[in-house]
């Protein structure tokens, strides 16, 4: 049985200061909760940022987000799903895989879906920081 959760924890292109056409469809069916971590480790892909879930003490910064409208859920879900290449075709791997996830905010602990990244990040660069917005900013000034 899936866990009923209405929230999701973005760290790339659906954050708020990424300024992405993606997040004013996020925006539209989802409400701030708060900005907050997950464990996991984070990569530059080049072209996106990559997550990995790790039991280390190792965190994501990103957004909580929890759906205006519960009945719109499993449509607005279904919307990011297709987004973040969950759906293939021809059994190709899907890019991404969304799983619940414990996300940290101050003290207090949430859940939420989160898209982990399903392929191979050997040899790609680490964001030491978690925080993809940030790596960015400071590659841009290198």
């Amino acid at each position: 049985m899936q866990e009923s959760i209405h929230q999701v924890f973005v760290y790339g292109s659906l954050r708020s200061g990424f300024q992405h056409p993606a997040y004013a469809y996020i925006s539209h069916y989802f409400i701030p909760v708060a900005e907050g971590k997950v464990k996991g480790k984070l990569f530059d892909m080049g072209e996106y940022p990559a997550a990995i879930p790790t039991e280390e003490d190792i965190f994501i910064v990103g957004e909580l987000y929890r759906i205006n409208h519960s009945e719109e859920f499993g449509w607005a879900m279904a919307q990011l799903d297709d987004y973040e290449g969950l759906n293939t075709e021809n059994n190709e791997l899907p890019l991404y895989r969304r799983e619940p996830v414990t996300v940290y905010l101050n003290g207090q602990t949430e859940r939420a879906w989160v898209y982990w990244f399903n392929g191979n990040t050997q040899g790609k660069p680490v964001v030491e920081s978690g925080d993809v917005l940030q790596y960015l900013q400071q590659k841009k000034q290198s």
